[in-house]
């Protein structure tokens, strides 16, 4: 791992990009991220990219002492990886961690505004801001329509099954109070690609917690691949379903 050891005391946020085969992207994303959140760290978990993204992030970080990275043995998901970095930041007593994308789809000078509505207004504070593509005033840029009719069929579906009202429960651009992700038992989380997200949504939700969604203009990559595939949209509809009538025959039985 390079950079610092990242503790920075209270009040500091984390910003966590997970990477795979990112070289085009990662380069920017950092610098954007550093310069629109000044208190921030960026910790990249890279998962053997063949195409050099984690080298090209150490280098990096050899003179950017905000910059960390985690390398990993191979391609082991979306939600392990977010998992080890909550895990990683909550050991060093950052305040906020946020979820990011790489690609440069979730644009970090969003993040100012996410950040700011975490700060106790004239109710308690939520412990969980997603910046939401389908809540009113959120849109999406140069995606193929099969690709918005997935992620809103998605997002119905898991609002349907599980009594949601929250719009964009499958986006990963997000921020976490440390508290409740303190919380919680990490190391039950076994979600590997996009219902990682709608899992977090449910148990952040379950704590008795509040979810905000901010508003965010979302942009289809520019370089590289997608990670969508098939298996990670079976794995999110499989599980949605299964929590969705775990939680009708819970209700069922507090009911009798």
């Amino acid at each position: 791992m390079a950079g610092g050891d990242g503790s920075q005391g209270p009040g500091s946020v984390l910003v966590i990009i997970p990477t795979y085969d990112e070289l085009a992207n990662i380069a920017s994303i950092v610098e954007r991220a550093l310069l629109a959140v000044p208190d921030a760290d960026v910790l990249v978990i890279d998962d053997g990219s063949p195409d050099g993204t984690g080298d090209l992030v150490e280098r990096l970080a050899l003179s950017e002492p905000r910059l960390h990275v985690l390398h990993r043995t191979g391609k082991l998901g979306l939600g392990s990886a977010y998992v080890l970095g909550f895990q990683w930041g909550l050991e060093r007593g950052y305040r906020l961690l946020v979820e990011m994308d790489a690609d440069g789809s979730h644009a970090p000078e969003s993040l100012p505004a996410m950040i700011g509505l975490m700060a106790p207004g004239a109710g308690p504070a939520p412990a969980l801001v997603i910046g939401s593509r389908w809540t009113p005033g959120g849109r999406v840029v140069d995606w193929p329509r099969s690709r918005e009719l997935l992620s809103r069929g998605g997002n119905a579906y898991a609002r349907l099954m599980l009594g949601l009202d929250i719009k964009d429960a499958t986006a990963g651009f997000r921020v976490y109070d440390a508290d409740v992700l303190r919380a919680m038992d990490l190391g039950t989380i076994d979600s590997r690609g996009y219902c990682f997200q709608v899992d977090m949504t449910l148990r952040v939700l379950d704590a008795g917690s509040a979810v905000v969604e901010h508003p965010i203009t979302f942009r289809e990559r520019e370089a590289g691949e997608s990670k969508m595939s098939r298996s990670i949209v079976l794995e999110a509809m499989r599980k949605v379903t299964v929590w969705g009538i775990v939680r009708r025959l819970r209700a069922i039985t507090r009911r009798r």
